[in-house]
């Protein structure tokens, strides 16, 4: 299983605010948030993540653990992380009040609250653990929230600990669902604790290892939320057509068989791995990008499950990164959104409204129409001077034109800058809708925004400079995944033009 996991939020609002990763709120109060794991030697630094989930907005984020640099680098940024304290610190937390208190006052409260802060998991999955972490996991929760008590904090960040399904010894069919007695010992107290203080409880849910350890018996329409079909709970009626829905019923059910129905769920971790050894033909893009597409919309939609009709549920995809150095199959080091190098490993859209094709837009009626990406007046300051950092810096973009006395330097604000710098990296990216997100910051126009001697690129002049003496560099990492140096402007633009002649476009990261 996933020993570094992270989450995200996804959503949007009608006022055209940030999208939240994790959860639309114009839609339901739930969140869609993505998992930050760190078990790899070749990520960015944390001020370097910071950028990158600012510029998709992410604004829930899962950390393992409470990391100094981490907590340092998300402060003032609007991002709302859930720290967790690792099953190696369970003995010392549940023996001493002192060190739970002690790491509170070290690790939290310095960054508090800057840094906003809104759960600590403690412990992991410690039913999967061979070292009786179970035994700890309660104690241990309990001295977190005395620590915050004695600060004030016990009402502004919730103290739980996230499980496996394997916490479960029946999910199927889901009213069926059943705890493990062989963890009764923890579990009760562990269920009163959560009830008592209104915390979550928090399930990592796979649906991929589901199918992937019994194809024949669950079809992969059923776990990536595709079925036609119909799944019928035999005692209570209910339909299912899909596999998440059953078991987060089937957590429900649990629960409500030791009479602790007011307890939410919440899924810390779920997600879709691109790329598997030989004998995990379902890990793939495609498959990765269909399970978390129709997750997010199913999230923000807000329907519930069968048992839960429009129960709110938050949900957080794993992971962040591909995390080189974790052990066991090709897949565990492959569930990334991005890649090290903060390139997108598939295209995700989410708004819920589905995957925007980046791949061939030669069908596209609209495809013959001009069209330009500007920033939008209602965004940020902060997030603006995020995304023109990130446009100018990874995105390859050539931002020499709005520099002090350059042809589009006037007007010297953030908007006008932005929207020069958006657009440069739109055209170059194939001119697509995600091109031109910035984490909802964008938006498409078809009136030319060019003025006197600043000229905005588009997509059939990409060859022509934004002033007389600049040649726009094309991102062309995105076609090999590897970074490039410099490359001469007669090169690049026939490069170009081949490319386009073939009927390519270049991809654009989330």
């Amino acid at each position: 299983m996933h020993d570094i996991r992270c989450i995200v939020s996804a959503c949007g609002s009608l006022d055209n605010s940030l999208y939240r990763v994790g959860v639309v709120d114009f839609c339901s109060g739930s969140i869609v948030g993505v998992c930050y794991g760190r078990n790899a030697d070749d990520l960015p630094t944390p001020d370097k993540v910071a950028q990158l989930v600012k510029l998709h907005n992410i604004k829930y984020l899962r950390i393992y653990d409470s990391n100094i640099q981490v907590l340092k680098a998300f402060a003032n940024t609007g991002v709302e992380l859930m720290v967790g304290v690792p099953n190696s610190d369970l003995l010392a937390f549940s023996q001493f009040q002192s060190n739970a208190d002690s790491w509170l006052k070290n690790n939290i409260l310095p960054n508090y609250p800057a840094t906003k802060i809104t759960y600590i998991t403690v412990g992991l999955e410690v039913t999967e653990s061979h070292d009786n972490a179970s035994a700890l996991v309660v104690p241990a929760m309990h001295n977190v929230l005395i620590a915050l008590k004695k600060v004030g904090l016990h009402k502004r960040i919730k103290v739980s600990s996230a499980h496996s399904l394997g916490i479960l010894s029946r999910s199927f069919p889901p009213s069926a669902g059943a705890f493990n007695s062989s963890h009764a010992f923890f579990l009760k107290p562990m269920l009163e604790f959560l009830a008592e203080n209104q915390s979550p409880f928090m399930i990592d849910l796979y649906p991929y290892y589901a199918f992937r350890d019994s194809p024949k018996k669950i079809s992969l329409d059923y776990a990536l939320f595709q079925s036609s079909s119909e799944v019928i709970d035999p005692n209570t009626g209910l339909l299912y057509t899909n596999m998440f829905d059953a078991q987060i019923d089937a957590l429900y059910f649990a629960l409500m068989a030791l009479n602790f129905k007011t307890i939410k769920v919440m899924v810390t971790e779920t997600g879709w791995p691109s790329k598997g050894s030989p004998k995990e033909r379902a890990a793939t893009p495609d498959n990765a990008q269909t399970y978390n597409t129709n997750l997010i919309r199913h999230v923000i939609n807000g329907t519930g499950t069968p048992a839960k009709p429009g129960e709110e549920l938050d949900v957080y995809i794993f992971s962040l990164f591909n995390e080189n150095r974790k052990p066991g199959l090709e897949s565990e080091r492959n569930w990334g959104l991005f890649y090290p190098d903060k390139t997108s490993v598939y295209n995700l859209d989410f708004t819920g409204k589905g995957v925007i094709d980046m791949t061939n837009r030669s069908n596209d009626t609209n495809s013959n129409r001009t069209t330009w990406c500007i920033a939008s007046s209602k965004a940020s300051e902060l997030d603006l001077q995020s995304a023109i950092d990130w446009a100018c810096g990874p995105g390859n973009v050539d931002c020499s034109a709005i520099q002090p006395s350059q042809p589009c330097f006037e007007p010297d604000n953030l908007v006008s800058h932005a929207s020069f710098a958006f657009n440069s990296y739109y055209q170059q990216n194939g001119a697509t809708d995600v091109a031109c997100s910035f984490g909802g910051n964008g938006a498409t126009v078809d009136k030319d925004p060019s003025y006197d001697n600043c000229i905005y690129l588009t997509a059939r002049g990409i060859n022509k400079t934004a002033t007389s003496n600049t040649t726009a560099l094309a991102d062309a990492s995105r076609l090999e995944r590897s970074e490039c140096s410099w490359i001469p402007g007669f090169f690049l633009m026939t490069l170009i033009s081949f490319i386009i002649n073939r009927g390519y476009v270049f991809g654009a990261s989330l």
